[in-house]
């Protein structure tokens, strides 16, 4: 039996406690057995043992290899080149862990620093650490409740539950014992949780839990124990790193071998060799990627999307499910009327049948039927207008006041006209709030707007255009339960007239028989361009989630109307879920695609589970119940509206709209991102596998060694250099968001990339060995320098070929990446002063070309430009052909 079940009398039996409280002894006693109340972080990692992690890392240890081989074979500029790109990444790292450590900190600092409690029978205000099991606390408006307790007393008591459960609007809380013992944290109206807030009324409650033992500390303790997932690139690329070194290092090893086999110097070949190891291991990438995510941070900040962590640009694209919160992420998070009933008939709220008059007598037997329900909407609330004339108090009240000043009924006008006398609260038994007001000369009328159910039975007539009528009651009902299976608030409104003041101010006299005006259905409507980023998600293989803490009709009535729910998926609820093992839920976690009232255990469940099935998973939120799955998911996306601190801190991007259409331009931007990280390895594999199958080819076509090892350095740095980052710049392509998510298990070779490096590097390899051979046979001494040239011309028309996996160069055009086109240039430049300056000769051991042995050099390069978009022409042919089968084929019925 848990806390909720049990009665208030049993809950003090328990706690040992009355309600005057514990004696300052035995406070004192149980602060020395539960300690204090306040949230314990975990023991945190030093700051330099956070440093030195980020060293631990296989491809940065190859880096720092290579750094050391390039400083003993003289290359200063590699060594100091590779250790500045190693440093910057572990200084981005570094900053990105340390603020992740400050999320249980920020936890602390949201639980309430003082409380009222009651001890000895006497009354004191205390420091919420002092608290223990069993204090009574007082609470009243305003506020932070300062440990979980069970409710003994209310009086009105609301509560903002939001960044403990997701409920939208305030928790109407009792003393009441609730029986089921799988409810959820929103349901349970007679408890009060640490750091929640009191919104109205006042309460007397006993602490039942403190510190960790809080729902906040158990949040907290997740939090700690919950290590973030790999993302989808440091996956790949750890793979990546591993392979390329390993086998970079056997090829060079195989060449030192072949070239003292066949006799050639022993230094030489060694120089030549591990040149080729430093070349061939990619100490460019990480700078690549670096900058292609700090670009793309950097543009999407414009976007609204404020990007923690680096790697979370990259690992949007590679979602496969969107987890998104429901209030203000997907709807605007304020209530808005969306369906009235008056009249007979049900209508939506901007199209009232009849024309409304707004002079019409205030008398229930002449005034037309929407205008005595407008006049009580502006009426029968307590919400405060500014001089702005904003409005501000309660959403539904809130809503109902927008509602009647949309058709000119002004809540001031209508207050100089009839002027508030009385008022009957809003309470939980009644379930309904009255406001006398007076009119004319001694006419009263009163206004009662509460739960229809409640209500009927108090209602004696109908207005209708036609005059009073006798009520149906079962026509009444099924109007309400229509609009409440719409997922809407209804309330009903009523009124009643007096020809003199009542004397009898109580609600026996004033909410019994009533003349009924209408049925008001109100609900938070969804963003107008969540509609549209759904069915994006959805033409991009994404499939998006609903997760809320709100009732399960309002969530699926959302979730249908923007597209989320088109069919019969399913919805489930936490105490659904809580039925569930782990192993049953996992079978189950693809199919649903709404989750109403969730815990923060639940939450964190559905993020384990779809990962458990190969999902990426990305979650949104914005309260301290959604830290833990935030900081779990392969990308965490808090509000910058809504959001808490704690969640904040815990998410790797942060969404400065709450909007969730936000969310599908940054996926489009971590696509694209991608596209052009694969687009550098495929540029970066093919250019060295060029390098090396020409030094390992030709000793079997028994050529001399093509390239010195200083010239192999040189095409490393001028090809790997500008023309790599330029590509990180590259737009995204059409299709972006028209293609499935990239499988969760690809391999960063799939999709023809590693084929394509082979034979695009063997094309390299033998053109390159061709120009040798030719230079050889017809007596050109500068076939080295030839050789050194093509290779490094033919990387860079290579670059301008990849720049799309499947359109031509001449379509997108060779201005759409201007930076591409600089950077080739000046590497153009660079090569020319090489080969043709005299005092860089030596250096790289060049020799000046003629002018018929540079054009040889510069179309026998152009070969692999060719090659490869002869390759993407076919794979158009390809595409078109398979599309035109398919369009052609019989289809099921």
């Amino acid at each position: 039996m848990q806390w909720h079940e049990k009665s208030a009398e049993a809950v003090l039996q328990e706690e040992q406690s009355s309600v005057n409280g514990l004696t300052a002894a035995e406070a004192g006693r149980r602060l020395g057995v539960h300690g204090s109340n306040v949230i314990t972080e975990k023991r945190r990692k030093p700051p330099f043992l956070m440093l030195l992690d980020q060293f631990n890392d296989f491809m940065i240890i190859v880096l720092l290899s290579a750094a050391v081989i390039s400083w003993f074979i003289g290359e200063a500029a590699d060594t100091i080149t590779i250790i500045v790109i190693v440093i910057m990444n572990a200084a981005i790292g570094f900053v990105q862990e340390y603020r992740a450590e400050k999320a249980i900190a920020v936890l602390r600092r949201m639980t309430a620093p003082s409380a009222r409690v009651r001890r000895d029978g006497l009354e004191s205000e205390i420091p919420a650490a002092m608290l223990v099991p069993g204090d009574i606390i007082l609470l009243v408006a305003g506020d932070i409740v300062p440990a979980d307790c069970r409710l003994i007393e209310t009086a009105v008591l609301l509560a903002d539950e939001s960044a403990l459960t997701g409920e939208s609007v305030p928790v109407e809380k009792n003393a009441d014992v609730l029986q089921d013992h799988l409810l959820s944290l929103p349901d349970r109206k007679n408890m009060a949780y640490q750091g929640t807030v009191v919104t109205y009324g006042r309460g007397t409650a006993i602490v039942i839990a403190t510190g960790m033992h809080t729902q906040f500390g158990k949040i907290a303790a997740m939090l700690a124990r919950e290590e973030e997932v790999k993302t989808p690139l440091q996956k790949r690329l750890s793979v990546f790193s591993k392979k390329l070194s390993v086998a970079v290092l056997v090829i060079c090893a195989m060449i030192l071998a072949i070239g003292i086999i066949r006799g050639e110097p022993f230094f030489l070949m060694l120089l030549t060799s591990i040149s080729l190891a430093v070349a061939a291991i990619p100490e460019a990438l990480p700078a690549v990627i670096t900058v292609s995510l700090a670009l793309g941070a950097r543009k999407l900040m414009g976007q609204n999307a404020l990007i923690r962590k680096l790697l979370a640009v990259e690992t949007l694209g590679a979602v496969t499910y969107i987890c998104s919160d429901k209030t203000g992420t997907i709807t605007l998070n304020r209530m808005e009327v969306s369906r009235i009933y008056c009249d007979g008939a049900a209508q939506p709220a901007d199209a009232p049948a009849n024309p409304v008059d707004q002079t019409a007598k205030i008398d229930n037997q002449i005034q037309a039927p929407f205008a005595a329900l407008f006049t009580a909407l502006a009426l029968s609330n307590d919400v405060r207008q500014a001089a702005s004339g904003e409005f501000s108090g309660d959403s539904t009240e809130v809503a109902l006041c927008e509602m009647a000043r949309r058709y000119g009924f002004s809540r001031a006008e209508l207050e100089s006209r009839l002027k508030r006398v009385a008022e009957i609260p809003f309470s939980s038994e009644r379930k309904c709030m009255t406001t006398l007001h007076h009119y004319g000369n001694s006419a009263f009328v009163s206004y009662t707007k509460g739960a229809i159910d409640i209500l009927i039975d108090r209602i004696i007539n109908v207005l209708t255009s036609a005059g009073l009528r006798e009520i149906d009651r079962e026509a009444i009902r099924s109007v309400n339960e229509a609009m409440t299976s719409e997922g809407l608030r209804v309330v009903g409104i009523a009124m009643k007239s007096w020809e003199e003041a009542p004397q009898d101010i109580s609600p026996h006299n004033l909410e019994t028989g009533l003349t009924f005006l209408g049925l008001v259905g109100m609900m938070d409507p969804p963003r107008k361009e969540a509609q549209e980023a759904v069915a994006v998600c959805k033409s991009a293989g994404i499939r998006p989630v609903m997760i809320t803490g709100d009732h399960p009709l309002t969530a699926v009535a959302v979730a249908r109307k923007i597209g989320i729910i088109d069919g019969k998926e399913a919805a489930m609820t936490g105490p659904e879920l809580q039925r569930l093992s782990q192993a049953e839920f996992k079978d189950k976690v693809e199919y649903v695609k709404v989750y109403a009232r969730v815990s923060p255990e639940q939450k964190l469940s559905i993020v384990r589970a779809l990962q458990d099935r190969g999902q990426f998973v990305a979650m949104t939120g914005d309260g301290v119940n959604d830290a833990p799955a935030l900081k779990r998911a392969d990308i965490g996306i808090a509000m910058g509206i809504t959001g808490s601190d704690v969640a904040k801190q815990a998410a790797h991007m942060v969404l400065l709209d709450d909007n969730f259409a936000t969310i599908v331009n940054a996926v489009r931007e971590g696509r694209k991102i991608y596209d052009n990280i694969r687009k550098f390895i495929k540029y970066l594999l093919t250019t060295n596998s060029g390098e090396i199958l020409t030094l390992f080819l030709a000793p079997f076509f028994e050529m001399p060694i093509p390239l010195l090892p200083v010239q192999i350095l040189w095409i490393n740095l001028v090809t790997d250099g500008l023309p790599a980052l330029a590509l990180s710049g590259e737009p995204a392509e059409g299709n972006v968001m028209k293609r499935p998510p990239r499988p969760p298990r690809e391999s960063i070779f799939a999709g023809g990339l590693g084929v394509h490096a082979i034979w695009v590097g063997l094309l390299m390899a033998f053109t390159a060995l061709f120009v040798q051979a030719w230079a050889i046979r017809n007596g050109n001494g500068h076939w080295q320098s030839m050789v050194f040239t093509m290779l490094c011309l033919t990387q860079l028309g290579h670059c301008l070929a990849i720049r799309s996996e499947r359109e031509s160069l001449f379509k997108i055009g060779l201005l759409s990446n201007k930076y591409l086109l600089g950077a080739v240039a000046i590497t153009f430049v660079l090569q020319m002063a090489v080969v043709y300056v005299p005092f860089l000769n030596p250096i790289f051991g060049t020799q000046p070309l003629a002018a018929g042995e540079l054009v040889f050099v510069i179309a026998m390069s152009a070969v692999v430009f060719c090659a490869v978009e002869i390759e993407k022409f076919a794979k158009r042919r390809f595409q078109h052909y398979s599309s035109a089968r398919r369009a052609h084929s019989p289809t099921d019925a």
